[in-house]
């Protein structure tokens, strides 16, 4: 018998007859033995319909009233599901996020997992009780309920295994696992069977959206075991336990393993990214913290960054990318402090891509960056600008090419389904 935390997202919950087979997959769990806790999201477009509803009220919304409006799309899902389990027999009820409670902190609609209180919960599984549980939602120190920004249902599900010590944690999407690549771009890629933490975090950074980049990084930290699975098979199917997904793991635990280790697992491709270039930057200490700090402080995260070698004159351009939906705020505040930092012109471009390869792989062999950079150079995608980890090279280049740096990067790295 096996402790396990279930989660569904909203594609998954979109109406009566798809919540009726996820009670079914549900119910499949507990009829093995295993002590079963369920996290779900909000249907399908629902969350969307919530936040629009705030913003018809008050373009300049509170955030915590905007919280209480839209924690009310998992609250629903959570109470019919619970109903269409008791309809199959099965003792079933839902906990809301102030019921357990799953503690935040009080930044509201962005807030951080603190604690959850597992007492109650343990127990009423221990009894045979399946446990439904609103993701994306929990409860501020001053008692008020608090959402944790969007995907937030994935870190609520991790979460929640971490507090109940899960033998695993069960991500349930509308795809079967992850791949090496964007399936839809590349009809030759391949589900894989194991990810580490490491890999899978790169991936979820840079664009792949199987799972949200938090909840990889808890599970990295509390050691929770997490399998993508797709909540779209056949009713006849076998179980999860016996029809995995991919399993997103330790290091150590991958090198247990008998997979073969390639030098590159995935590579993924992001469009939500702007280009923004200031030219004719001063040449003088101080100037480039002038730039990033203030963005830094409105909370603009910014990516690649290059800085061109100083002219003889003293001066050199500065470029760098920000999300494409913060360019219009990057923008404006640089335009206000364009005499203080000391540029001529700025110049955006929100029509390219970050394409990145990533693998642990390439910790012990050199030459992917130089693969990565010939293979495109071959077809004739110009390298815009390039930023590394230790398990990841990432370029940006034109966004109408990048279905075509997918195909032939997958390729060049030898990622092609036989």
């Amino acid at each position: 018998m096996a402790r396990i935390v279930m989660k569904f997202g909203g594609t998954s919950m979109a109406g009566t007859e798809r919540i009726r087979r996820v009670a079914g997959i549900v119910k499949r769990q507990q009829d093995a033995g295993h002590e079963v806790a369920v996290v779900v999201s909000a249907m399908a477009g629902e969350t969307d319909r919530l936040v629009n509803f705030c913003r018809e009220a008050n373009a300049l919304y509170d955030p915590a009233e905007y919280d209480v409006v839209v924690a009310a799309g998992e609250q629903i899902t959570s109470g019919l599901l619970a109903l269409t389990l008791q309809a199959m027999g099965c003792k079933a009820r839902s906990w809301l996020g102030w019921q357990l409670p799953v503690r935040t902190n009080d930044a509201h609609a962005k807030a951080r997992i603190e604690e959850i209180d597992s007492e109650a919960l343990l127990a009423s599984m221990a009894t045979g009780e399946i446990a439904v549980i609103p993701g994306f939602q929990g409860l501020a120190p001053e008692g008020r309920v608090t959402t944790l920004g969007r995907g937030g249902s994935d870190t609520s599900a991790v979460a929640v295994a971490a507090a109940v010590k899960a033998d695993r944690c069960d991500i349930y999407t509308d795809v079967d696992g992850v791949y090496t690549t964007d399936p839809r771009i590349v009809a030759k890629a391949r589900k894989l069977p194991l990810v580490t933490y490491e890999e899978m975090l790169e991936l979820a950074s840079v664009g792949s959206k199987v799972l949200q980049t938090r909840s990889v990084s808890l599970a990295m930290k509390e050691k929770v075991r997490v399998q993508v699975l797709s909540s779209f098979i056949d009713e006849s199917a076998p179980a999860a336990d016996t029809l995995p997904g991919t399993m997103i793991v330790s290091d150590e635990e991958l090198e247990g393993s008998d997979m073969e280790r390639q030098l590159i697992t995935g590579i993924a491709a992001d469009k939500n990214e702007a280009k923004v270039t200031l030219t004719r930057v001063s040449d003088r200490p101080g100037a480039v913290a002038s730039i990033f700090g203030p963005l830094a402080e409105a909370n603009i995260n910014v990516d690649m960054i290059i800085q061109n070698v100083a002219k003889d004159k003293g001066d050199t351009d500065v470029t760098f990318t920000v999300p494409q939906a913060d360019l219009a705020r990057t923008q404006a505040m640089l335009e206000e402090r364009k005499e203080a930092i000391g540029y001529y012109r700025m110049i955006s471009d929100d029509k390219v891509a970050k394409i990145s390869v990533v693998g642990v792989g390439m910790r012990s062999h050199a030459g992917v960056a130089s693969t990565m950079f010939k293979t495109l150079a071959d077809r004739g995608i110009n390298i815009q600008a390039i930023s590394t980890s230790e398990i990841k090279v990432s370029v940006l280049i034109d966004a109408d090419e990048t279905e075509l740096a997918v195909r032939v990067l997958h390729t060049a790295y030898g990622l092609d389904a036989a």
